[in-house]
């Protein structure tokens, strides 16, 4: 239990927090190379793929022994210098696997935003009509409110007029 929070940590400001640093350091520098920025592009670029991918693969990779050491170690490789492995897993594996994708991958993802505009406007159109119902019936229970404010014993009401009021059942 303890292990697993540490290799979480670890992997945290390892696999995150350090390569973070690492890019901003290299971002405000007076002059910056191309091969440092294009080495932290590539970076991010895979943690984020391998991100998503874990994201879906999480219920099979979790029970795996040494997972979390293994990403850690996987993290560590891509950014530490002597290994560079950025560059080789990016060129040997997801570069290859990207461009002979891309247009499956484009479009999916134009699909999908098409679908997820169809249902944000779908549940905005939904809930803008159940706020003005529920206006109404809460307009309803104030005109009443203030109707029953009096003295009740003297002033006599009529309660078949509140069932069968108009605003009210509309």
């Amino acid at each position: 239990m303890s292990s697993d929070f540490i290799i979480r940590s670890l992997t945290l400001l390892l696999g995150y927090a350090y390569p973070a640093l690492e890019c901003y350091k290299t971002v405000e520098k007076n002059r910056v190379s191309n091969e440092e920025l294009r080495f932290w592009c590539q970076y991010w670029i895979i943690v984020a793929f391998l991100t998503v991918l874990e994201k879906f693969a999480d219920v099979f990779m979790e029970w795996l022994p040494l997972y979390g050491e293994m990403k850690l170690s996987l993290f560590i490789y891509l950014w530490y210098p002597k290994t560079k492995g950025t560059g080789y897993v990016y060129n040997a594996v997801l570069r290859p696997y990207v461009s002979s994708h891309e247009h499956f991958f484009d479009k999916k993802f134009q699909e999908w935003r098409t679908r997820a505009w169809e249902m944000a406007n779908f549940y905005l159109q939904n809930y803008t009509q159940m706020l003005q119902s529920s206006l109404q019936v809460f307009n309803f229970l104030a005109a009443q409110s203030k109707r029953f404010s009096g003295k009740t014993s003297r002033n006599k009401v009529n309660y078949s007029n509140i069932l069968t009021n108009e605003s009210f059942l509309n």
